[in-house]
């Protein structure tokens, strides 16, 4: 088993923003609605960037989102290129043909991106995503701002179909953070399976960086997340403490232990390359560690209405050359790629 251990030194986020600035973000969402053509608003009627409802109803268990569609002009022989994941005809493109959904085969009239396949469609050519292509979605399971909100992201990329589940508990004032990640390639084997699980308890994290400084670090850590394949399974800690100028001292911890024969031959190739492996080790959490601070320097310590305004400002900010979804094109709304949504169709909240 190889145990790699480095610890940095960043800068400490203030509790009372994170929670009020996440409380602020929980009330916008709750307070948005969705229109016919799926585009989400918020409740000034500035759209949120980016964001479509593609299936089910605003905000209630089983509602599915995506980004809205780019728009693809067709060819002079009125096909769209290969990889678009959207079809078209001479006369104009016809409505999004996306990708087959990541935990299930391709329905009729789609396309299965898992393996990048392709084939005609009614009109006799329709492109198939390219082996980049990426499907992806993103399904609301529970919405209970004062509870609990789970989500669950499914996305197919280059024949690998990935699931990630997320669950918040007392959003407006966080409390725990839970996440699960499983991923196979349909077309393969075992071996291109994992799943991993991971924690984060965050008032266990407040009540650790609250210590004193000459207090002994908290006995259990605060974030923690295993991974499992076939070969190999992985642990990570993170475990916080309080520096004597009011920083933060990060330790994070990664256990690898091999799993049937890869034990014995695991062991001889850390041998030699332990140093590279220890190295990268430390640069992938030090840069960690410099994105949390530039992150954190960017951050202006606004409060109140002011906080609510840069939230929606960044909510509803769109991409230069890019437009918010909702106009008479997109009345019809993109094909879901994961199939029929599990309740109703897109209502206004």
């Amino acid at each position: 088993m190889a145990r790699l251990t480095h610890t940095v030194t960043v800068a400490p986020l203030d509790r009372g923003w994170f929670e009020e600035a996440a409380g602020t973000l929980v009330d916008l969402l709750d307070g948005s609605r969705a229109r016919a053509d799926g585009s989400v608003l918020l409740a000034d009627g500035r759209a949120v960037a980016g964001l479509r409802l593609l299936k089910g109803r605003h905000l209630r268990a089983g509602a599915r989102y995506g980004e809205a569609p780019e728009p693809v002009t067709p060819g002079a022989d009125g096909r769209v290129p290969a990889g678009s994941g959207t079809a078209g005809t001479a006369d104009g493109p016809s409505r999004s043909e996306t990708a087959g959904a990541a935990d299930g085969p391709a329905r009729s009239g789609t396309v299965g991106a898992a393996d990048g396949s392709s084939g005609p469609g009614a009109s006799g050519g329709v492109p198939a995503p390219g082996p980049s292509a990426t499907v992806g979605a993103v399904v609301l399971r529970a919405w209970r701002p004062a509870h609990s909100v789970e989500v669950e992201s499914r996305v197919a990329e280059d024949g690998l179909a990935l699931r990630l589940k997320v669950r918040l508990s007392e959003p407006r004032r966080p409390r725990a953070l839970g996440l699960s990640l499983s991923g196979h390639r349909p077309a393969g084997g075992s071996l291109y399976r994992f799943s991993g699980r991971g924690a984060a308890d965050l008032a266990a994290w407040w009540a650790a960086v609250d210590r004193l400084p000459s207090a002994l670090p908290a006995a259990r850590p605060p974030v923690t997340a295993q991974a499992v394949h076939r070969l190999a399974k992985a642990r990570l800690t993170v475990t916080p403490h309080p520096a004597d100028d009011g920083s933060w001292r990060i330790s994070v911890v990664l256990s690898v232990r091999g799993r049937w024969l890869l034990r014995p031959v695991g062991a001889v190739a850390l041998f030699f390359a332990r140093r590279p492996v220890e190295r990268g080790f430390r640069e992938a959490v030090e840069n960690a560690a410099a994105q949390w601070n530039t992150a954190l320097a960017e951050l202006t310590p606004r409060h109140g209405e002011a906080l609510r305004t840069e939230i929606a400002d960044a909510l509803t900010e769109t991409e230069p050359d890019k437009t918010v979804p909702g106009g008479p094109a997109d009345a019809g709304g993109p094909t879901d790629p994961w199939g029929p949504a599990d309740i109703g169709g897109p209502e206004a909240r």
